[in-house]
């Protein structure tokens, strides 16, 4: 008989052993190794290779390739398309992840009913029954007529189902739900999730079917299951929303057919969600009084700009240890930019509080938000609030230095566009010709900042 094999994975980063260990030594994880059974081994020349029978590759020289764009189409929603790269490419698979309740279904299941209509589209649900979302269709008001739904768990079933009907599009909602009958293990372990993905993104490619996964993710944010799914996978999205906010934003972590980080807002309504066209004017509602601590920056998010405003507050510390709180912001840079402030400005907060927050849940990864975010530090310190037509943004070095960014008179025009009359950049980031009602005051060191501000 066939010998059952057995292997240790860690659940966090998906490094397998050949033992139990205490600690994963890729992701320095404690108590997460877990044993999994990866089916029983086949008997030597019984392996199928599906997806690979006939004639083999043919070799090409690299100039001899065609280099025509991949041919897309749209999803019916322009946010969507634009985090997606322009749209959805055939044979593509995409994962979309997100914390419960931040819409991953409301948003697939919208898209889904758009393209029924001009596609054969097909809706797989694992974790809901067929009622369930045909509810949530009819709360929506969507045009349920055209769209194909489906309610199974295991894969070779739903490619047998698939292959009947030969969708343009495939929904999988969810992947930890789904179970391969040759994998001795239950759904949602780490062979399980890793073998059904690859099976249905084979099937993808074969048949050039756009294929939409839904994956949870873990406590801090990341996709759940082991880390090779993303690299199986052409395309990753994170939608992430607090609880307290209607608004969601559409993160590309992950695209092999268009820019990364390319980011997507939407509002939650009743009617479902809604795309945001400028999402820089609910970021920027700031009222009419100015206050101490309040900057705003302009951030690059993937192929355009975005302005969000930046609030510190620094007070006195009531214990001998001052806190650093950074809410959509690094907490260890933060802690950096207060050392260089003390450095290279003079300004001591060893004994304040420091608090730090981007208002509208927007999620700071670039570095170009440290210039804005020392004047709001600078602000809140001193009791001064700063122009409210003042726009502010540069990366600051260890050595007091301002550094550029990249697009920075983009950055210039979108703020322009917007109604403010002032800019505090890098040198190196001012614009070569005037920009009409711009005043753009153009910044070296840490140093001249404090004169000005």
């Amino acid at each position: 008989m066939a010998k059952a094999r057995t292997a240790y994975v860690c659940t966090e980063c998906g490094s397998d052993y050949s033992k139990w260990i205490g600690q994963c030594a890729s992701c320095n994880a404690w108590n997460t190794i877990s044993e999994v059974r990866l089916g029983k081994s086949p008997k030597a020349g019984s392996v199928r290779y599906e997806g690979y029978a006939g004639a083999l590759s043919e070799v090409q020289s690299l100039d001899s390739i065609n280099l025509e764009d991949q041919p897309r189409f749209s999803s019916g929603i322009h946010e969507f398309d634009r985090v997606l790269g322009g749209g959805l490419v055939p044979g593509s698979a995409i994962l979309i992840g997100g914390s419960p309740g931040a819409g991953k279904s409301t948003l697939l299941l919208q898209t889904m009913c758009s393209l029924a209509g001009q596609m054969p589209a097909l809706y797989v649900t694992g974790e809901e029954s067929l009622q369930q979302v045909a509810m949530r269709a009819r709360r929506l008001g969507l045009k349920t007529n055209n769209l194909q739904m489906l309610s199974e768990t295991r894969v070779e079933s739903l490619i047998d189902i698939a292959g009947q009907v030969q969708p343009r599009v495939i929904v999988v909602d969810s992947i930890q739900v789904m179970h391969m009958d040759d994998i001795e293990s239950a759904p949602g372990s780490v062979s399980q999730v890793r073998e059904c993905a690859a099976f249905l993104t084979r099937f993808a490619k074969r048949t050039g079917t756009v294929l939409f996964l839904v994956g949870h993710v873990t406590k801090d944010g990341s996709i759940a299951g082991p880390k090779v799914l993303e690299h199986m996978i052409d395309c990753s999205l994170l939608l992430e929303g607090s609880d307290d906010s209607r608004f969601r934003t559409l993160r590309g972590i992950k695209n092999r057919f268009g820019a990364v980080n390319e980011l997507g807002v939407f509002a939650m309504l009743e009617t479902g969600l809604r795309e945001v066209t400028n999402p820089s004017a609910i970021f920027l509602n700031r009222g009419g009084q100015e206050m101490p601590g309040s900057v705003v920056t302009v951030l690059w998010e993937g192929t355009r700009p975005l302005l969000v405003e930046l609030q510190a507050l620094v007070s006195d510390s009531q214990s001998n240890y001052p806190r650093r709180v950074a809410v959509g912001l690094d907490a260890n840079r933060v802690a950096m930019l207060l050392a260089v402030l003390h450095r290279h400005g003079g300004v001591h907060t060893g004994d304040q509080d420091v608090f730090a927050n981007v208002v509208g849940g927007v999620r700071v990864t670039e570095t170009s938000a440290d210039l804005a975010l020392l004047v709001a530090i600078l602000s809140s310190y001193r009791d001064k609030p700063l122009s409210a037509d003042v726009v502010v943004f540069g990366e600051i070095g260890l050595s007091g230095e301002i550094r550029p960014v990249p697009s920075g008179q983009e950055r210039i025009y979108e703020a322009a566009k917007h109604g403010f009359r002032r800019a505090i950049v890098p040198k190196a980031n001012a614009p070569k010709k005037p920009i009409d009602g711009m005043e753009v005051i153009a910044l070296e060191r840490l140093s001249q900042v404090l004169d000005i501000v």
